[in-house]
């Protein structure tokens, strides 16, 4: 595996074009644009119905330079695990170029991935198709109001789960749909953050050239949702790997590696307090409700240590 040249990258035509309508600050971009420099191949893209969707393909205009479906909310690994199908038959049938090496990949955000689309992620992932799925984790339906999804992290406040004073926030917490993938004995799965670009188009890099499913969970900041100053955007995805919030690991054939430890594991409100989601955290009263999150992000810490043999 080359190493990542930003020089190199540099150099590279943009797969994703400016003049998109996403929010300024939008992890979902900086993701795409990075992911895309991972391959030299054509690239299929399919995604689903959400923020990236509707802010790159307004008609009639598109941002994608790369062969583009969109489809719903529930169903971006089915269309393209199909197109994959399609493709392989071509070529056992003589009727594309044998030396033309095409990679399918397909984006959705944590709704259209965690819960909406599961099934059918679950699926492609267990036939063992020819492609790449990656999830841009925002921790919330953005496109459509803020709403909870399985991402939330506990104690956050959304539209449909806000902060008062009888409930603070989600109760419950996150689902950990990486370790789910990789109990579906893919080839390749990994967790990645876009503040740390080297390790997220490494991590791309090895998803298009395996041979099978491969699955991205990239956390994408979101200023409208996550209620922060743009600015501090790859601070604040620092944080969370420093924190131990969001490890950064990779699962390859069943073996499990840890990408990132830090030298000094920061607290858990580090991560928590730039967030206007949590504020209410911070309020006289309500330490016990961070001290319940610093336990379980520990306690998730140890327990990658463990899977990586770190301890």
């Amino acid at each position: 595996m080359s190493k990542v040249n930003l020089k190199e990258l540099s150099t590279q035509d943009e797969r994703l074009t400016g003049g998109h309508r996403l929010c300024s600050g939008c992890g979902a971009s900086i993701i795409v644009r990075q992911i895309l420099h991972a391959t030299d191949n054509p690239v299929v893209v399919g995604c689903a119905t959400g923020c990236l969707e509707v802010s790159t393909t307004i008609y009639p205009y598109t941002a994608w330079k790369d062969s583009f479906i969109h489809n719903a909310f529930e169903n971006a690994a089915a269309t393209i695990s199909g197109v994959e199908a399609a493709y392989r038959s071509l070529k056992r049938q003589g009727k594309l170029n044998e030396n033309e090496e095409i990679k399918f990949i397909a984006f959705g955000g944590d709704g259209g991935t965690y819960d909406i689309g599961f099934q059918s992620l679950s699926g492609a992932m267990e036939r063992g198709h020819n492609m790449v799925y990656v999830c841009y984790d925002n921790g919330a339906y953005m496109n459509t109001g803020i709403q909870r999804s399985s991402a939330t992290p506990k104690n956050a406040s959304t539209t449909t789960s806000p902060a008062g004073k009888v409930i603070p926030g989600k109760q419950q917490f996150r689902k950990e749909l990486t370790d789910i993938i990789a109990a579906h004995n893919i080839p390749y799965v990994a967790q990645t953050s876009p503040h740390n670009f080297k390790d997220l188009i490494r991590k791309a890099r090895k998803a298009f050239e395996v041979d099978g499913p491969a699955f991205l969970n990239v956390l994408s900041q979101c200023p409208r949702g996550w209620r922060y100053p743009e600015d501090l955007a790859m601070d604040l995805m620092r944080a969370a790997t420093d924190s131990c919030f969001w490890p950064l690991f990779e699962v390859e054939n069943g073996e499990w590696n840890l990408n990132h430890i830090p030298k000094e594991k920061a607290p858990i409100t580090d991560w928590l307090e730039p967030q206007g989601r949590f504020k209410h955290l911070f309020k006289e009263g309500n330490e016990h409700l961070i001290e319940e999150i610093q336990e379980n992000v520990d306690k998730r810490w140890e327990t990658i240590l463990h899977r990586c043999g770190e301890k």
